[in-house]
């Protein structure tokens, strides 16, 4: 079902940007950053000004127990980096009260034919693995590889940027400083644990590895799924799979339930009678799109029903409804486990096509 979806949809692919922490690092002396050469696009004043900055957060990395040595190493490398800051600009957050996109279009770019096909070909290769996680966590093998998916394109693209330096920069730019300086101070962290510089490369905002973990989420809840005692989320799938699903674990994820599944909405449904009034602490502006919650049995007797035709089993899972937005208007019901992959990544439109192309490559 979910693959003739997808064929409707389109087949155009996007490459899914992640998203899940920020980061922002520690700082040798002024004296030792002058030996850096300014980056193009940088002033004297803005390289003086990141070099002071530096040293503030080289006082608070000390007072978190970052090693000197760890300081004198990766500190004096860094230099400011007008070209992050100015793609942290660009991809600022959409402004309250702009309209969102429409459904279909936007699953056309996240998930295609050949995407499914790729999922397969992963789920096939590392079942066994997979299904050994599915077995201690309770997340299905599906959901890893779709989050492998989404983050990197099964780990082909998992970006090239200096993490240190990135997350300096956008510190020291100040819009999100808290955000990022802690992340920085992360890594500098990862380092004292003996992380090879050399892998710490992502994407501008500080996301890494496979599963495209900002440092501090790396820190609380990569693991070692190959047993040789690390956890190279960048270089071992194991790792990785392990991680994305100690991650969902952490976010919430209930064995034995779905994600989610599309459903037909009777017009006669008053929906603004089941408006959602939920305060949330995270992805507040998701969920304010979905309806209160209900159990699979008064879903029911609202007269919603299942597009497949088949209820989940435990008539007493609780879900919310979400009509996407657009001509294509589509109802689904979502449960706790929805909110999971929402925590990963704060968008609807992500949470969405995950579920959707975990069914995918599961069917």
């Amino acid at each position: 079902m979910v693959f003739n979806i997808v064929q409707r949809l389109g087949s155009r692919l996007a490459v899914m940007g992640a998203t899940a922490g920020l980061l922002a690092c520690g700082s040798p002396s002024t004296a030792q950053r002058e030996i850096v050469q300014p980056l193009p696009g940088v002033n004297a004043q803005q390289a003086q000004g990141f070099a002071a900055y530096l040293d503030t957060v080289a006082a608070r990395a000390r007072r978190e127990g970052v090693s000197q040595r760890t300081l004198d190493t990766v500190l004096p490398s860094l230099g400011y980096d007008e070209s992050v800051a100015a793609l942290d600009r660009r991809f600022a957050p959409t402004p309250a009260g702009q309209a969102f996109p429409s459904f279909g279009p936007e699953m056309a770019k996240r998930i295609n034919a050949a995407k499914i096909r790729q999922g397969r070909q992963v789920y096939a290769n590392e079942a066994a693995r997979l299904v050994a996680i599915e077995r201690e966590t309770g997340v299905p093998a599906s959901i890893m590889v779709s989050i492998f998916g989404h983050e990197t394109s099964y780990g082909t693209i998992m970006g090239n940027t200096d993490l240190p330096r990135a997350l300096a920069t956008l510190a020291y730019e100040g819009r999100r400083r808290d955000l990022f300086e802690g992340e920085l101070i992360a890594v500098l962290k990862m380092v004292d644990m003996g992380v090879p510089r050399s892998v710490l490369r992502g994407s501008y905002a500080g996301a890494f590895g496979y599963p495209q973990f900002l440092p501090s989420v790396y820190l609380k809840l990569a693991k070692d799924g190959d047993g040789d005692g690390k956890a190279e989320i960048w270089s071992s799938r194991a790792d990785a799979f392990a991680s994305i699903a100690n991650y969902m674990v952490a976010a919430g994820w209930r064995r034995g339930e779905p994600w989610g599944f599309a459903v037909s909405v009777p017009a006669t449904l008053n929906v603004n009678a089941i408006a959602n009034r939920e305060r949330v602490a995270k992805c507040e502006r998701a969920v304010e799109r979905h309806s209160e919650w209900k159990t699979m049995r008064e879903w029911k007797a609202l007269g919603v029903y299942p597009a497949g035709g088949v209820w989940p089993a435990n008539d007493k899972v609780e879900a919310s409804l979400l009509i996407t937005p657009g001509l294509d208007a589509q109802g689904y019901l979502l449960t706790r486990n929805y909110r999971a992959i929402l925590d990963y990544n704060c968008s609807n439109y992500y949470a969405m096509s995950v579920g959707l192309l975990a069914d995918g490559v599961r069917d």
